[in-house]
């Protein structure tokens, strides 16, 4: 399955949601440039960039449902509906499966050696704070909690310079020292 189809099917499916569909797209950018940063193998990218584009695909169904919803909704409602729609496009079933692994822990942070899962959270938690507006202090907390990746970290000092000018100004004096 080429991965333009898949973007294509997710603007179809979230039509006339601009502000969810610029939210996977910006995920799926972020993720694309932390596993290619990473060095991922092609295989991982390709699930990790369809893992991307898919992440949220519980939401509207959710809404619809129950009125909200929550991270831990869309993991325990977005694997089956991802992996659905995967398949009906042509994906492996092997290749829609782990892109059901991968949304079923995408709001849980908890620290794994799987880099198509850290880059995946790392894209999310990027894009989340800035349409969030976390605060400097919650986006430090999140660099602690969240990234692993050098190039995840890279990203979000960039994003949020003065989260980390401590870091740089400390840095900055121990070498003048």
């Amino acid at each position: 399955m080429e991965i333009g189809t898949l973007c294509r099917a997710m603007v179809c499916y979230f039509q006339g949601d601009t502000r969810r569909i610029q939210h996977f797209l910006k995920v799926y950018a972020l993720a694309k440039c932390i596993g290619e940063g990473e060095g991922l193998a092609p295989g991982a990218q390709h699930t990790l960039e369809a893992a991307a584009l898919t992440h949220d695909i519980a939401i509207r169904d959710c809404e619809r449902e129950f009125g909200h919803c929550t991270g831990k909704m869309q993991e325990e409602f977005g694997p089956q509906k991802a992996i659905d729609l995967l398949t009906s496009l042509g994906e492996t079933r092997e290749t829609a499966e782990r892109v059901g692994v991968l949304i079923a822990c995408h709001h849980t942070y908890t620290d794994t050696a799987d880099l198509d899962y850290r880059a995946l959270v790392e894209a999310d938690f990027l894009v989340n704070a800035c349409e969030d507006g976390l605060s400097m202090d919650a986006v430090r907390a999140g660099e602690m909690r969240i990234f692993r990746t050098e190039t995840g970290k890279a990203l979000l000092r960039s994003f949020f310079p003065a989260a980390f000018k401590e870091d740089s100004d400390e840095s900055h004096r121990s070498a003048q020292e």
